[in-house]
């Protein structure tokens, strides 16, 4: 068996400026293929620059939850609405529908590896850990390794990699290994670095490398209070590396 790097971005949220340094440090690892899991313009730190870099990976993509709500009647709020109105503006009717039309799930290296956003079954969902309401707020809880082996088994694969928490982690269950792969833009951690992994075959062995990369925050948060209403937003959620400014989940 030859060995195999895989590089996996998602939740780019359209910065372009995390997008950019991510793919310089991406292709400096000459990764064998690229996965994208998502999420990949719904956001306001230039989305059309980070929508066609991204289109020119070659790379296989699924869709996220954000794809979705460019499916007609896919907002579910008035902030939703809000920046997708914005969003028309940006980017071309053809390049939106191609984003919406994008497969739920994807596998790549022979089916060793399954892609997916959320979960298998939907990408409003998360697949290593559980959202748990507390008052106001709430936390992240892991998953019942019970329910994740339900998940995962009937998939076959060696690696299931997934998005959409933008929190960066991996654990094994049997012999597959399970990887979150962090988001590019809109971190949780309080680390507003940007982040993407490397998956690794050798001698048959998948691991995982998580990287994080600097940007240039200030930038990014130049660029959309110029050019959308959304620099105040932005600012705090790329400045603090956490959604506090965010009243829904990713």
């Amino acid at each position: 068996m030859t060995d195999l790097r895989v590089a996996v971005i998602s939740d780019v949220h359209g910065n372009a400026f995390a997008l950019d340094a991510v793919l310089a440090d991406l292709h400096a690892c000459a990764p064998d293929l690229i996965v994208n899991l998502g999420d990949q313009v719904e956001g306001s730190a230039n989305p059309a620059h980070a929508r066609a870099r991204q289109a020119a990976l070659g790379a296989t993509e699924v869709r996220g939850n954000n794809e979705e709500k460019l499916w007609l009647g896919g907002r579910r709020d008035d902030a939703a609405r809000t920046l997708g109105v914005w969003l028309d503006t940006q980017l071309p009717p053809e390049e939106r529908a191609r984003l919406a039309a994008l497969p739920l799930t994807a596998t790549v290296a022979h089916g060793e590896v399954f892609a997916c956003h959320g979960t298998p079954d939907t990408p409003w969902d998360s697949l290593l850990w559980a959202w748990q309401r507390a008052g106001e707020g709430g936390f992240y809880r892991a998953r019942d390794p019970r329910e994740l082996r339900a998940l995962i088994e009937p998939l076959g694969a060696r690696v299931v990699v997934c998005g959409h928490t933008h929190r960066p982690g991996s654990t094994r269950l049997g012999d597959t290994l399970l990887v979150n792969a962090g988001a590019v833009s809109d971190q949780v951690d309080g680390d507003p670095r940007a982040r993407w992994t490397l998956l690794d075959r050798r001698a048959g062995h998948w691991t995982a490398d998580f990287r994080a990369v600097p940007y240039d925050i200030e930038g990014a948060v130049a660029w959309s209070t110029a050019h959308s209403p959304f620099g105040t937003l932005e600012a705090h959620l790329l400045r603090t590396g956490t959604f506090d400014a965010r009243q829904n989940l990713p």
